[in-house]
């Protein structure tokens, strides 16, 4: 494989963030390290999860010596809910995305449990954290769903000051999804999903990145290599680009599906090829604030 050249104009910041902090403990050290590496400027904490009480305490102590935006990764789904998530949860679990979805669209989730669980989930947050996320999204993107969108944004207007917390964009235009080539079909159906919280943030003033990519099959057949040189082509004014690179350990294996991907993402951020792929794009990773300035500049 040819090594990109790098870019002769001066590099612009990207959102690059790991999701699922916490879920299991192979997944938040490989995010650690990449923290610490510099090839991570965000990471999004499943506060639900049991590794997080355990996990945020070091992260806190890295972010001091590398700074990174964390935030709240948001879930609904698969996992075991904060609250009691009447009418949501059954058996104390809660729903598989396939679930979940149609109940969203045909506007059927049950308000007050999600409103309940979004409140949880943030105080479980802060509780480990010491203080507010930096950004919020969602677990298999279900931040954007009917039902879930309008919860999360009353609860972010009542809980913190204008513009303390920004929240993960996943609309993008279509045409440059289709720029991008690969994963496109997906790309569109999530940013279709997330055109009315793309409003409603605009709506309510609340930060939002504008530019989002990270979307794939997360097939171990295709390299992540040449995934992720599309996922940084056509980068927006406010670019983020979301990875789940991890180790698979057995907590990873008794909770999540998506295992083997994991490292080769992890792998592959750690490389002398993306350090040189983000260079040839003239992208480097910052937190949201960078991102914004320059926008503004």
């Amino acid at each position: 494989m040819s090594t990109p050249t790098p870019a002769a104009h001066p590099s612009r910041p990207i959102v690059v963030c790991a999701d699922d902090y916490g879920l299991a403990p192979g997944v938040s050290d490989a995010i650690a390290e990449l923290i610490a590496a510099g090839r991570l400027s965000a990471t999004s904490c499943m506060s639900l999860r049991p590794d997080w009480r355990h996990a945020a305490g070091a992260l806190r102590a890295l972010v001091a010596a590398a700074p990174a935006d964390v935030g709240l990764h948001l879930t609904l789904t698969d996992h075991r809910p904060l609250g009691p998530a009447a009418g949501l949860a059954r058996a104390g679990r809660l729903p598989p995305l396939a679930a979940l979805l149609p109940r969203a669209l045909a506007r059927r989730l049950p308000p007050a449990a999600i409103a309940e669980e979004v409140r949880a989930q943030l105080a479980a947050f802060e509780v480990a954290w010491g203080g507010p996320p930096d950004h919020v999204d969602g677990h298999q993107h279900v931040h954007v769903l009917p039902g879930v969108r309008e919860a999360l944004v009353a609860e972010l207007r009542r809980r913190y000051p204008a513009g303390r917390v920004w929240v993960r964009d996943c609309w993008e235009p279509p045409a440059r999804c289709l720029r991008r080539g690969g994963g496109a079909a997906k790309a569109l159906f999530i940013g279709a999903l997330g055109f009315a919280l793309h409003r409603q943030l605009r709506a309510a003033a609340i930060p939002a990145n504008a530019g989002f990519s990270g979307l794939h099959d997360f097939s171990a057949a295709r390299p992540f290599g040449p995934k992720m040189r599309r996922f940084l082509a056509a980068a927006g004014p406010r670019p983020l680009v979301h990875v789940h690179p991890g180790r698979v350990d057995a907590v990873l294996a008794g909770c999540d599906a998506l295992t083997t991907p994991r490292e080769a993402e992890l792998a592959y951020l750690a490389s002398d090829e993306f350090a040189a792929d983000l260079a040839a794009a003239g992208l480097r990773p910052a937190r949201f604030a960078a991102c914004a300035a320059a926008d503004r500049g």
